[in-house]
């Protein structure tokens, strides 16, 4: 960015919760913490900033479709129809300077805590906290506005703006997709030298601990396919919990529930009251379900009339940003990819007898233990779309796996995302374009 003076605006208008001598400003510009519940204060600012962005992704992806009746159908029409230029002013925006203001906060954190605060387990942890934070936060600005990582051309493929000091006036260039992953892992590497916490106890879960960090370390090497270290990093958040809600028992919880016995982090709000109230299921992803027997089908879906609507999001109970059925899957996938195929099975099925009806999980055994490893790998990526349904992941997993053609139907008229689309990448917003001229695509 030219210069963050948005972003100073906004920040300086900010009243910290809890905090409230956070207002004293000294020097000018600047909000000067001085004791440990100080920064645990400001690391609450940066998680609960954190953006809503993943409902709007969700839009754009064949997991819903719009109730074109819906109150909040017109600030979400154009999202659905990947209609990114020359918007009509209604269009909720997504997200890019909020990303920022959570990373101003964690570089606070990494640069004053220590010093201000003194060198404790307290603050190591906060610290660690805030690198991982800001590493998360760059990670997803990378995977909305840049293309997916390849290997071949992530060195001069263009990135995001890597912030990691403390300074409105400084430049802030946009980066290469491989210099923002290099920044990534640093800020990754540093977290996990700093953590001491394994993991938060409810209510405070949506803070980073060790198996969360772990967690984020495992989605990063998946997105990048680097599967090996995707493995590795999967196989050891569940060594130390490898707990799944059994939806055939009594008084099972949705996975995705702060409170369920496989939460490792709810931190992100990935379905909110705008595309929720203005979607209905799509044919598509009801089609993806044995709607008798996938157990998952009546927990995350609700009938409306002759339509479905999710209830997996719009909850406070319901913030999710890592669980353990997602790193089943991670693992499943990166065995397979590294032709361990009994140890991908053994991951797949483990996830789906928790998630079936005991008669159909038999039935389901025998077949998927037939596959080819190519079929298997099919089945892996569809098993991803059942599980993880509207939790803020067919967007990226539609730019990962072939980027294929979809069609969203407003009114009648067809709108087509064709395939390899540029549109599968997000247009940078215009305020950062007029803040920053020389961002590029």
């Amino acid at each position: 960015m030219k210069r963050l003076i948005i972003l100073s605006a906004v920040l300086l208008s900010l009243s910290i919760s809890g905090c409230k001598k956070y207002l004293e400003i000294e020097p000018v510009g600047k909000v000067i913490p001085t004791t440990v519940e100080d920064f645990r204060a400001l690391m609450t600012s940066a998680y609960s900033g954190f953006p809503k962005h993943k409902a709007l992704l969700a839009l754009r992806t064949d997991e819903l479709t719009l109730d074109e009746f819906g109150q909040d159908f017109p600030t979400i029409k154009e999202i659905y129809i990947w209609k990114d230029a020359n918007q009509d002013g209604l269009t909720a925006p997504f997200p890019y300077i909020q990303f920022y203001k959570s990373i101003f906060y964690a570089n606070q954190v990494i640069a004053d805590v220590e010093a201000t605060a003194g060198i404790s387990a307290a603050t190591a942890q906060l610290k660690a906290e805030a690198y991982l934070l800001r590493a998360y936060a760059h990670f997803e600005l990378l995977n909305m506005y840049a293309k997916p990582y390849n290997k071949a051309t992530a060195g001069t493929d263009n990135g995001i703006p890597i912030v990691t000091i403390v300074d409105i006036e400084q430049k802030f260039p946009q980066a290469t997709v491989e210099a923002v992953y290099n920044q990534i892992f640093s800020d990754l590497a540093a977290g996990q030298a700093l953590l001491n916490v394994d993991k938060w106890e409810s209510g405070k879960n949506y803070r980073f601990g060790k198996r969360a960090a772990l967690a984020l370390s495992a989605r990063i090497y998946e997105f990048r396919g680097e599967w090996d270290k995707a493995l590795t990093a999967s196989q050891a958040v569940l060594a130390l919990n490898s707990d799944l809600e059994d939806l055939n028992a009594t008084g099972s919880v949705l996975p995705n529930n702060y409170l369920s016995k496989e939460n490792i982090m709810a931190l992100e709000d990935v379905m909110d009251s705008r595309a929720s109230n203005a979607s209905y299921i799509s044919a598509h992803l009801l089609g993806i379900y044995n709607q008798t027997n996938d157990l998952r089908f009546s927990k995350y879906f609700s009938k409306s009339g002759s339509r479905y609507r999710s209830i997996k999001g719009n909850s406070n109970a319901l913030k999710i940003t890592f669980r353990n059925g997602e790193m089943y899957l991670i693992a499943a996938e990166a065995a397979l990819q590294t032709e361990n195929k009994d140890l991908a099975l053994q991951r797949l099925l483990a996830l789906k007898a928790k998630r079936l009806t005991p008669a159909y999980f038999q039935t389901e055994q025998t077949r998927i233990s037939g596959l080819t490893p190519a079929d298997l790998m099919k089945e892996i990526i569809a098993e991803r779309e059942r599980e993880l349904a509207l939790e803020g992941h067919r967007w990226y997993d539609l730019r990962r796996y072939g980027q294929p053609e979809l069609t969203h139907t407003i009114n009648g008229t067809n709108y087509i995302l064709q395939k390899n689309d540029p549109r599968y990448t997000l247009r940078f917003p215009q305020g950062a374009i007029e803040n920053n001229p020389d961002l590029m695509q």
